[in-house]
């Protein structure tokens, strides 16, 4: 299945057969993602009475119950409401179903024994005009990434300044492949959070910030249709499901 849209000047056709979902699912036990010291999630039968809700336990249905925190177990899309007062839901201003992304795959820099994802590596990879959602993949990729705990290890983290030049260029979505655009311990400072969404100064509700997606090696650089997919919670952040799919300018058009 193929539909047609245009970004630019250009007509594209995106290939709706072909989708790649780039999202790490809560997983229940201990197999999942884990970030910011939390334990693991659980996904276990609904306990009440005699009742346990077990299909193999002689129940006549699987009921279960889940505690997870969707910053520490999965891909999460979160809004500005994740570091203001007011707490806004995600769900007030969700993303457009169908927004054009550019994936870009960059080695963080070494700086004083923290690897950083600069605004020099983003300005080398992004050619300008940018497009509305921009995802970054970072190396090495390994697939042990869906199951990797964070907690404690300082991971990679994007530079603020990385931050306000994505902004000032129009990104409303920024996707990684992190459990922060932020150092793991800061202080409290958030400084690239702030920049992204444009706080204090002039806030961005629209904009939004994916963590801890994963993008298989298989999937190259370029630009997608993405597909953004929100579980309805309301609250500052929610389990997603970004699918990309491959584009092509369509016939009888010079890309330009």
């Amino acid at each position: 299945m193929k539909a047609q849209f245009t970004f630019g000047k250009t007509s594209w056709e995106a290939d709706l057969s072909r989708g790649v979902d780039i999202s790490i699912p809560v997983r229940g036990g201990d197999r999942g993602v884990r970030c910011w010291g939390v334990d693991f999630p659980r996904i276990e039968p609904h306990s009440a009475g005699s009742f346990t809700g077990s299909v193999e336990a002689g129940a006549p249905v699987n009921f279960k119950d889940i505690a997870f925190n969707p910053h520490a177990h999965g891909t999460h899309t979160e809004c500005l409401g994740h570091i203001t007062e007011a707490a806004e839901s995600v769900l007030e201003y969700p993303p457009a179903p169908w927004v054009v992304a550019t994936l870009v795959s960059l080695s963080p820099e070494e700086q004083a024994g923290d690897r950083v994802i600069t605004r020099t590596q983003l300005q080398a990879a992004l050619q300008e005009p940018l497009t509305e959602a921009v995802i970054l993949r970072t190396l090495p990729n390994p697939e042990s990434k869906k199951f990797k705990q964070y907690s404690h290890t300082n991971p990679p983290y994007l530079e603020a300044r990385a931050a306000s030049w994505l902004r000032a260029n129009g990104v409303l979505h920024l996707l990684l492949d992190l459990p922060s655009v932020d150092r793991e311990e800061d202080g409290g400072k958030l400084s690239a959070h702030k920049a992204f969404w444009g706080l204090p100064e002039d806030p961005r509700p629209q904009a939004t910030i994916t963590e801890l997606i994963y993008v298989p090696a298989g999937v190259t650089d370029g630009t997608y249709l993405l597909n953004m997919q929100l579980a309805a919670f309301e609250n500052d952040a929610s389990p997603s499901r970004p699918i990309l799919f491959p584009i092509a300018v369509a016939a009888g058009q010079d890309e330009g």
